[in-house]
């Protein structure tokens, strides 16, 4: 009878040491598992951020660090080439970086730049004009007079018409010839933009009126050999002193 009581006592303490025995083998599978992946028991599968950091590898000392790379080429100052170059030369102040042309009373195109290393005598003005522009190219013409003939060889006088629909090249041509201007002047034309451009520059202001006339600035602007102003005479009396002065002085020869 005892026999019979025990038997279901013994069969529930096998169950019991059964589920004993396959706990633990699961528990050593687990840190078997573990070794085999390199990971402590217990670590998390994701670190932290701040353990994650790993430092740079540092270069082998068979291989030294590889330096920075030069700029390219397109990034490097820019050389001239070309020493005689009239854009890349010129000074802050020249008005010769204008880059306009004009046609002179030949047809012929010239640059304002072609002027470079000489004393010039510039006037704006317009062929028909029946007062101001004859006085002015009078006394342009008695400046000349009043330089010596060195100093004349060397000196342009040069007159740039606003009026471009009328001041053909063979309207400054004949007007070459009525006012006996040698070959020491340069007569000149151009587009309305490049006029209105080198009159800006010079503060020249001129305005067509109805009839066909001006209304203009009466200037006489002497450059010096880089194309630099220098001197300005204003308006149509007096000064012709100063501004033989200031051609005398740019005709010196450049130091």
């Amino acid at each position: 009878m005892l026999r019979c009581e025990l038997l279901p006592i013994m069969k529930n303490a096998a169950v019991l040491i059964a589920l004993f025995l396959v706990a633990a083998s699961a528990q050593n599978v687990g840190a078997s598992l573990d070794d085999a992946r390199g990971r402590p028991q217990g670590t998390p599968l994701q670190e932290k951020a701040c353990c994650a950091e790993k430092s740079a590898p540092k270069p082998a000392a068979c291989c030294p660090a590889t330096p920075a790379p030069a700029p390219k080429a397109c990034c490097a100052a820019a050389k001239i080439e070309n020493p005689e170059s009239k854009i890349e030369n010129y000074t802050k102040e020249s008005l010769y970086q204008l880059e306009v042309t004009f046609t002179d009373d030949t047809g012929k195109t010239v640059a304002l730049g072609e002027l470079r290393g000489r004393p010039v005598v510039l006037n704006l003005f317009f062929a028909s004009c029946g007062y101001a522009c004859p006085l002015t190219v009078t006394d342009m013409l008695a400046i000349q007079e009043r330089l010596s003939a060195e100093q004349r060889a060397q000196t342009v006088f040069v007159l740039v018409s606003f009026d471009i629909a009328r001041d053909t090249t063979e309207v400054l041509a004949k007007y070459r010839t009525q006012r006996a201007l040698d070959d020491r002047w340069i007569l000149l034309r151009g587009t309305d933009d490049a006029v209105r451009e080198l009159a800006a520059l010079l503060g020249v202001k001129y305005k067509q009126e109805a009839d066909g006339m001006f209304s203009h600035s009466n200037l006489v602007t002497i450059l010096n050999r880089e194309g630099e102003v220098v001197h300005q005479r204003q308006g149509l009396k007096g000064g012709l002193d100063e501004a033989t002065a200031a051609v005398t002085i740019a005709a010196k020869p450049a130091r």
